[in-house]
């Protein structure tokens, strides 16, 4: 059964060291294609190693990815 639109939440908003599912890229094309072209695509599973102060550096696809603040608010996650 697919999780409601209820569980998703911003990535800025994920505990550091938890895992969560890409649900959802929002905002505009070349955004969403960036991010794909990095690995984010709706289904991996990713975790944020470190998410305070600056960037966001998330493990995702056995690679680290360093992400900023305001991509990463629009990219919903859900819990895995």
């Amino acid at each position: 059964m697919p999780a409601s639109h209820e569980s998703r939440f911003p990535l800025t908003a994920a505990r550091p060291g938890c895992w969560v599912r890409l649900a959802r890229i929002e905002g505009n094309e070349r955004i969403a294609r960036r991010l794909a072209e990095l690995g984010l695509t709706p289904g991996v599973e990713l975790s944020v190693i470190q998410g305070h102060g600056g960037p966001l550096v998330l493990a995702v696809r056995g690679s680290r990815l360093a992400i900023g603040r305001d991509t990463a608010a629009n990219i919903l996650v859900e819990t895995v």
